[in-house]
């Protein structure tokens, strides 16, 4: 038996409401920076002060990058049509890459100007006026930064959390024009070029930060923690034998996933199409920035030793919701871990971000009174970058732990920490 099913969550179009609100965010935020810069670039105009001036090429900068972001928010507002079928919510990043670009150009701008000052050093005036603009500069950053920031991760937008860490940045290097004009104040003059200098370095690394955040999402990547909470999701679910595949993509902030789940051969077409819908609204509940999900049904096959979501046996003693997936990274790889139910029972589940040929995988965990848990792991036939363990963790599922990885004569301990959750038993979705 092999069928789909789709779902948009909710009454309201949630991408209509989380660009409504980012254009907010923007709208403010522009204006902001935009009297920061004016202010600053008048103080650059009397005092010719180069630190202040990369300063403000930034602030500049920043305030122009709203720009395409809004028209990003915008096109996404659009509803799909039959040749845009996904909407337009990818031009979000489009808008990320112009942001990377704008940040880029600034930063080599400003570096010129610093290395030209250097090269030909000016006098610079009213030192009390620069350090002024310094901090009204770091004061206006630090306050679009924040509500950036903010926003962004209340809509998962990667543009405009990349666009917010850069205006912290700028707010910190309006900080170096202060020091800047404290150093000419001493009697070295070249302190103000100097700072510009630093400045633009600080900038090069928010384009470089900033880059893979967008690139990333432009790559269809996405953070390793959400298919494991997608996987999570199914265990909940009467029914759900087997999560097959996974596979989840940001369009703009907006996330979409497919998946293949299978169940029992014997249901209805019917029950299988209330799992699936008992499925969805799971998945809503687990991952907020879910924007659609298409299910489809397959057959459950028993010679299949993946992990299950299966609550229609025996239940398991204690069973409770599981704690919440745990992201730890190392040099060999990162993981993701997570205690899952299959049909043995409970297990603690390793998926890594990369198959490793002929890695071995122990969870050592610390119990109380200086007792240790060890569970071995193993990787699943077909699947080599998840390792399951083959007993059960005890009881509670609470403690530190330590994902130890070996690969020939390397080894690694990679420290992590499950919690229990605090709200109880976790009811059944009807």
């Amino acid at each position: 038996m092999s069928g789909g099913h789709g779902h948009t969550h909710g009454t309201v179009d949630p991408t209509l409401a989380t660009t409504t609100r980012g254009i907010w965010a923007i709208k403010w935020s522009f204006a902001i920076l935009a009297v920061t810069a004016v202010f600053q670039l008048a103080v650059v105009v009397v005092t010719g002060s180069v630190a202040l001036l990369a300063d403000t090429i930034h602030n500049v900068g920043d305030a122009v990058t709203a720009i395409p972001l809004w028209i990003a928010f915008m096109l996404a507002r659009r509803k799909p049509s039959a040749r845009f079928t996904h909407g337009l919510g990818r031009a979000e990043d489009l808008a990320g890459v112009a942001i990377v670009l704008i940040i880029l150009v600034s930063a080599i701008v400003a570096a010129y100007e610093a290395i030209d000052r250097l090269l030909h050093p000016q006098p610079i005036a009213l030192l009390g006026w620069i350090a002024l603009a310094g901090f009204i500069g770091f004061v206006g950053n630090e306050a679009v930064a924040v509500f950036r920031i903010r926003v962004g991760k209340q809509i998962n937008s990667a543009a405009l959390i990349a666009d917010g860490y850069h205006a912290r940045t700028d707010g910190l290097t309006s900080l170096a024009v202060v020091i800047g004009a404290l150093g000419v104040w001493l009697g070295f003059p070249v302190a103000d070029p100097i700072v510009g200098l630093l400045i633009t370095i600080a900038i090069f690394g928010i384009v470089w930060q900033s880059a893979k955040a967008v690139f990333t999402r432009m790559l269809d990547g996405v953070e390793p923690e959400i298919t494991a909470e997608i996987r999570h999701a199914a265990g909940h679910i009467p029914g759900i034998r087997q999560v097959l595949d996974v596979r989840a993509r940001w369009l703009g902030h907006r996330l979409n996933t497919e998946l293949d789940v299978a169940l029992d051969g014997s249901i209805t077409l019917t029950e299988a199409d209330a799992i699936a819908i008992q499925f969805e609204h799971e998945l809503f509940e687990h991952v907020p920035a879910l924007s659609s999900a298409r299910i489809r049904v397959r057959p459950y096959d028993a010679r299949s030793d993946a992990p299950l979501g299966d609550h229609s046996g025996p239940p398991h003693a204690g069973h409770h919701h599981a704690p919440a997936p745990v992201a730890i990274k190392g040099s060999l790889a990162g993981a993701v871990v997570e205690i899952i139910d299959t049909r043995q029972g409970e297990r603690l589940r390793v998926t890594l971000s990369r198959a490793i040929p002929g890695l071995k995988a122990v969870a050592i965990i610390q119990r109380a009174k200086d007792q240790v848990e060890t569970l071995e792991l193993v990787a699943r036939p077909g699947a080599p970058t998840e390792f399951l363990s083959s007993a059960a963790p005890e009881e509670p599922h609470e403690f530190d732990a330590r994902l130890r990885l070996q690969l020939g004569d390397r080894t690694e301990d990679l420290p992590f920490r499950v919690v229990e959750p605090r709200t109880g038993p976790r009811p059944q979705t009807d």
